[in-house]
C-alpha cells in the first residue's frame, strides 16, 4: 500500500509538471539554446546545480528553484550543462519562459540579452523531468561587461539613449568646463558609465596650459579622451584597495594579520626614539614598539595606524621631530629609493595610539605598497597590470607612463616648476622642470621611484570608469576580481561614527561627501579624490560611474602664503562634486529640466562672486571664474529667450572690477 501511494504521488506529480510546462508555452520567449563543443574556462559570477542547487532540499520549496544574479539590459550569455538522463524541464529568466524544448545531454549556450534587466536579475529552473535527479542541469552566470557605445560624429550632448542621463546636464557641464578654460582653467576629461555601458566620454583643453611663468602656452596639443592624467590619491583605491580587496577574495591575505608577520619585526624595532613637536603625552620607545607589533592591515586602511600624515622623507632637511622644515640635513628618516623608503617608514614612530584618531595619510598607503610586494613577490606595478589592466584590456592605465609606450605629450602637464611651488621650495634634486608623464607627488617620485601606493598611477577616465566599474558588478566576463562579502566589508562604515569612511574608501553615508559626491548620490555611494584634481565616484544603487579628471595643478601659484593652492583650483571645473550634481539632475525621469539647469546656473553665477576674496585685482583666478559662470548664463539665457536672466547676468556683471568685464 506504501508502495503505491508513493508511486501515485510520483505519477501525479509528473502530470502536474508537464501539464504546467504546457500551460506556459504559449508565453515562451523567442530565447532558444545553441549547442556549444565546451564549456568555457572561465571564473563564473554565479554557478549553481539543479536542482535543490543549495545542497539540500530546504523548507520553503521554493529557494532551490530561483537563482539571482547580477547583469545589465542589452547583454548576456548563460550556460547549462545538461545531464543525460534529463527529459526535459522549464527555464525562466524574469519570468519570461525561454524555449528549452530542443535541448539534450551536453553544453549549451543561452543568449539572454533581450531578456535581462539593469541590476538583479532572476533564473527560475523548475520542473525537472523524470523527478528524483540530484544532479540534472548546471548552470553557469558570467560577470556583465562595460559596453561602449559606437564611436559616432555627432557630439556626446547631443546623442540618444544616454541611459536616463540628461542630454542637457551634460551639456552645461561641457559649456561650464569649456568657459572656465577660455578664462584660465587647465584642462578636464569626463566618462560615465551607466547600467553597465561608457554612455559619454569628452575632453577639453590643453595638455600643458601654460609656460613657467604662467603665460599661456598655445602649442600644446589638445586633451583627447586617450590623455593619460597624473591621478594622485585616486592611486589608493585602484591599486592598493583593489589588489587588497582580490587578496582577500582568493584567501591570500588576513587583513587582521599584524604587519611584522608580513615585513618583519624590523618594522617594530627598528622605531627611532624622538617625539614630535607639539605631542602632549609623548609614549616611550617600548611603548611605540608595542603598538607597531599590535598594528594590522585594517589598521592602516582605515587611516588609523598613528602614522603622521605626510612626512617629507624625500627632503633632506625636513625635521622629523617638528615635521617642518628643519637645520640642513636634519631629516632622521631620509629616503631616495624604495629600500630606503621602506626602512625610513619602519624608522618612523608613531604620531598617536593606534585606533584613537583618523589621520588620513600617505604613509599608509606607502607601508602597504610593501605589504602587497611581500605577500605577492611581485612589484605592485607589475601585479596590477598582471591582475587588472590586461586581463580587462585595459591599455591606458598605468604606472611610470614614459617607460611604458607614451609620450610626454600623450600626459596632461601638472605642476609649471617641477615641484618647487614657482620657486619657493628647494632641496637636493628637486625637480625644476613642468611636470609631464611623470608623477608629481614627491614621495611617490623621489622616494618609491615612481610605483606607489598612495600616488603614481596614471589613466584615461574611460579606462578608469571600467575599472571602478568592478565595485559594482565583482567581475567582469570571464574573470571575478572581489567577491560580493569582500566588497561589502570595504565599503561597509568603519565604525558606526565613522559613516563617511570604508575601509578606504570615501562613503557618502548621510549627506558627508555631498562636496564630491554630491546631494543626489546614494548613501552607499563610494569613490576617492586626488590632489591634481581627479575624481572617481560609484553608485551601486544607480549602477552609476563617474571618473572626472583635471590637472588644476597646471598653473601659477595663487598666493605666496599658500604653497599649495594653484589659480587652477579657483574654477568651477576644479572642484570635482560639480559634475555629478548637475550630471544627477532629472536623471532616469523624462521631466524638462531646462527651467531647473537655468535656475541652477544662476545660483551658481550669484554665488561665484561670493568666492572673490576682498580688493581681488581683475585678473585674480576667482574674479575670472565669476566671469565665466556669468558669461554661460548670459548665452543659455539667450540661447532660450529668458530675458530676466539676461537682465540678472548683466547685472552680476556689473559688480565685477571694470577691467574684467
Amino acid at each position: 500500500l506504501k508502495g503505491s501511494l508513493v508511486l501515485a504521488i510520483v505519477l501525479l506529480c509528473g502530470l502536474a509538471v508537464a501539464s504546467y510546462t504546457y500551460a506556459g508555452e504559449e508565453g515562451m520567449r523567442g530565447i532558444s539554446m545553441k549547442r556549444e563543443a565546451a564549456l568555457p574556462e572561465e571564473e563564473w559570477q554565479k554557478q549553481a546545480m539543479f536542482p535543490d542547487w543549495k545542497g539540500y532540499t530546504d523548507d520553503t520549496l521554493v529557494m532551490n528553484s530561483m537563482l539571482s544574479f547580477l547583469f545589465y539590459h542589452g547583454q548576456g550569455t548563460l550556460w547549462l550543462r545538461i545531464s543525460e538522463e534529463v527529459e526535459s524541464f522549464s527555464l525562466y529568466i524574469n519570468g519570461s519562459l525561454c524555449d528549452t524544448s530542443n535541448s539534450s545531454e551536453g553544453v549549451w549556450s543561452m543568449d539572454i540579452s533581450d531578456l535581462a534587466v539593469d541590476g538583479v536579475n532572476t533564473l527560475q529552473l523548475s520542473g525537472i523531468l523524470p523527478l528524483g535527479l540530484k544532479e540534472a542541469v548546471e548552470v553557469f552566470v558570467p560577470y556583465p561587461a562595460v559596453l561602449e557605445e559606437e564611436k559616432n560624429t555627432e557630439s556626446p550632448e547631443s546623442r540618444g539613449n544616454l541611459e536616463g542621463i540628461q542630454p542637457e546636464a551634460l551639456q552645461l557641464i561641457s559649456d561650464l568646463i569649456e568657459s572656465d578654460i577660455a578664462h584660465g582653467f587647465t584642462s578636464a576629461q569626463l566618462a560615465v558609465v551607466k547600467n553597465g555601458r561608457l554612455v559619454y566620454e569628452n575632453a577639453w583643453g590643453r595638455t600643458n596650459s601654460y609656460e613657467p611663468d604662467g603665460t599661456p602656452k598655445t602649442d600644446s596639443r589638445m586633451v583627447s579622451s586617450d590623455t593619460l592624467y597624473d591621478l594622485a590619491s585616486v592611486t589608493k583605491m585602484f591599486s592598493i584597495n583593489y589588489a587588497v580587496q582580490k587578496l582577500v577574495t582568493d584567501g591570500a591575505m588576513d587583513i587582521d594579520s599584524p604587519l611584522v608577520e608580513i615585513l618583519g619585526e624590523e618594522f617594530a624595532e627598528d622605531t627611532l626614539d624622538f617625539a614630535y613637536a607639539g605631542v602632549e603625552e609623548v609614549p616611550d620607545l617600548e611603548t611605540q614598539k608595542t603598538w607597531k607589533r599590535m598594528l594590522t592591515v585594517r589598521d592602516v586602511l582605515r587611516h588609523q595606524a598613528g602614522f603622521p600624515a605626510g612626512p617629507h622623507y624625500n627632503n633632506p632637511d625636513y625635521d622629523m621631530t617638528l615635521l617642518d622644515l628643519g637645520e640642513p640635513g636634519s631629516n632622521l628618516c631620509y629616503a631616495v629609493n624604495r629600500t630606503q623608503t621602506l626602512e625610513a617608514i619602519c624608522k618612523t614612530p608613531l604620531l598617536y595610539e593606534p585606533g584613537t584618531k583618523t589621520v588620513y595619510s600617505d604613509v599608509d598607503y606607502m607601508l602597504l605598497t610593501f605589504v602587497v610586494e611581500k605577500v605577492t613577490g611581485k612589484r605592485l606595478d607589475d601585479y596590477m597590470e598582471e591582475n587588472f589592466y590586461a586581463p580587462l584590456g585595459l591599455d591606458h592605465i598605468t604606472y611610470l607612463p614614459l617607460e611604458n609606450g607614451f609620450s610626454a605629450e600623450d600626459c596632461a602637464a601638472t605642476e609649471l616648476n617641477g615641484n618647487t611651488r614657482d620657486g619657493h621650495i628647494s632641496f637636493d634634486g628637486i625637480r625644476t622642470e613642468t611636470i609631464q608623464g611623470e608623477v608629481h607627488d614627491e614621495r611617490a617620485w623621489y622616494c618609491m621611484e615612481g610605483v606607489s601606493g598612495h600616488a603614481g598611477l596614471f589613466s584615461n577616465a574611460s579606462d578608469l570608469a571600467k575599472l571602478a566599474s568592478l565595485m559594482i558588478t565583482g567581475g567582469c566576463e570571464n574573470h571575478r576580481f572581489f567577491s560580493r562579502n569582500v566588497m561589502d566589508l570595504f565599503t561597509a562604515p568603519k565604525a558606526f561614527d565613522f559613516g563617511h569612511w570604508g575601509l578606504g574608501w570615501w562613503r557618502e553615508g548621510d549627506d558627508q561627501r555631498i562636496w564630491y559626491f554630491g546631494t543626489q548620490a546614494s548613501p552607499d555611494t563610494v569613490g576617492h579624490q586626488g590632489w591634481t584634481g581627479t575624481l572617481v565616484m560609484i553608485d551601486p544603487s544607480r549602477n552609476l560611474v563617474i571618473a572626472y579628471l583635471t590637472n588644476k595643478i597646471n598653473s601659477r601659484i595663487t598666493d605666496e602664503t599658500n604653497l599649495n593652492g594653484f589659480d587652477g583650483s579657483c574654477y568651477t571645473a576644479s572642484t570635482l562634486g560639480f559634475v555629478p550634481q548637475i550630471l544627477s539632475t532629472g536623471m532616469d525621469s523624462d521631466v524638462d529640466i531646462s527651467g531647473q539647469l537655468m535656475d541652477l546656473l544662476a545660483d551658481m553665477a550669484a554665488g561665484s562672486l561670493k568666492l572673490i576674496p576682498e580688493n581681488a585685482a581683475a585678473d585674480h583666478p576667482y574674479v575670472k571664474n565669476a566671469v565665466s559662470k556669468i558669461e554661460v548664463l548670459r548665452t543659455w539665457a539667450e540661447n532660450s529667450g529668458n530675458t530676466r536672466y539676461v537682465s540678472f547676468s548683466d547685472t552680476l556683471k556689473d559688480t565685477l572690477p571694470l577691467s574684467s568685464h
